[in-house]
């Protein structure tokens, strides 16, 4: 799919976009990938792991609708991974989190839309499922602007999805590399929010995987959740400091004691497939589509009224050895 093809990535330096472009490039032939980001010290850096041909480095923020128009120029995919995501920092600073992560939506779907590029998609979060934070209500709207994108572009080609998942093993912001640094700094105990806690976990190689198949799968519309395993926060900290006691320090403010990616208002219009889940539009399309077979041909299911996807009643969840080896796979 994307041999031949100009790919834009927004937040390209983060964690997610080093890894997708270094996914892209070892399994494709892409014509052109473009890095457009803020910050020029990452995109340095990067350069330097990034010396390929196709690599292209623009210095951009998605509050800028011009600048973006001019980078997706004869762009045929975007992947849109830039956003604010620090929960407390979007408390304290509301009005800069909405600008960049709804006005900035608003940005990558006009540019897509007036440069024709063909398809977007759109990283969410579990914290966009029934939100209580404003980071979570910001990546809602996100959403919900990116899925409503598909009925105002008329007889253009362009197509929006969302994917939705939980928590990155090792990225940055995950607890993963917190606990890490605690304990080489010799840390006598580790510190935990409530021993209940659990979250759902996938790896950045996951991520990027799955990323790339809704690429394949998308018709327009969807909102992709993968099938991810949850693990308790007290099995974590077995995992990676099983000698070490733990502080509870209690729930912050904004956050959940368990994950939720799919809630039980969305069970009537989610389609379950073997690997993932599809939320289906709310709104009605005018080019109607049949979701329930997609475009790798895999055919979903109904998930019946009442069904929920959160951390704590997930079917599968980690063992302390298993999660022993997913962190070995992220230092």
């Amino acid at each position: 799919m994307f041999d031949n093809s100009s790919v834009l990535v927004t937040g390209g330096t983060g964690s997610f976009g080093r890894k997708f472009i270094a996914t892209l490039l070892s399994r494709y032939k892409p014509r052109r990938v473009i890095v457009y980001s803020r910050d020029e010290l990452k995109q340095y850096e990067m350069q330097q792991d990034f010396a390929q041909e196709q690599m292209r480095f623009f210095i951009g923020d998605v509050r800028d609708g011009e600048r973006l128009r001019q980078a997706t120029r004869d762009v045929d995919f975007i992947v849109h991974a830039a956003a604010l995501k620090q929960v407390p920092a979007a408390e304290y600073n509301p009005g800069e989190c909405i600008k960049t992560n709804v006005g900035g939506a608003e940005n990558v779907i006009a540019a897509a839309v007036s440069n024709g590029v063909k398809k977007v998609v759109a990283l969410s979060t579990d914290k966009a499922a029934s939100p209580i934070n404003l980071y979570g209500a910001t990546k809602l709207l996100s959403d919900k602007l990116f899925i409503a994108a598909n009925n105002t572009v008329g007889k253009q080609d362009t197509r929006f999805a969302v994917v939705r998942y939980g928590n990155v093993a090792g990225s940055r912001g995950s607890v993963m590399p917190l606990f890490r640094k605690l304990i080489s700094e010799g840390a006598m105990e580790l510190p935990i929010t409530d021993p209940r806690m659990t979250r759902f976990w996938i790896t950045l190689q996951e991520g990027t995987d799955f990323v790339i198949k809704a690429f394949e799968r998308m018709y327009g519309g969807e909102l992709f959740v993968p099938k991810i395993p949850s693990a308790l926060i007290t099995d974590l900290v077995k995992a990676m400091a099983p000698d070490l006691p733990v502080k509870l320090i209690g729930i912050r403010p904004g956050e959940k004691l368990h994950e939720l990616m799919i809630s039980r208002d969305d069970s009537p219009i989610t389609l379950e497939f073997p690997d993932h889940y599809v939320i289906t539009p709310s709104i009605r399309f005018v080019s109607g589509r049949n979701y329930q077979i997609n475009g790798r041909n895999e055919t979903g299911t109904p998930v019946g009224e009442g069904f929920k996807y959160a951390s704590d009643t997930n079917p599968v969840f980690l063992t302390v050895p298993e999660i022993e080896a997913l962190s070995r796979q992220t230092t």
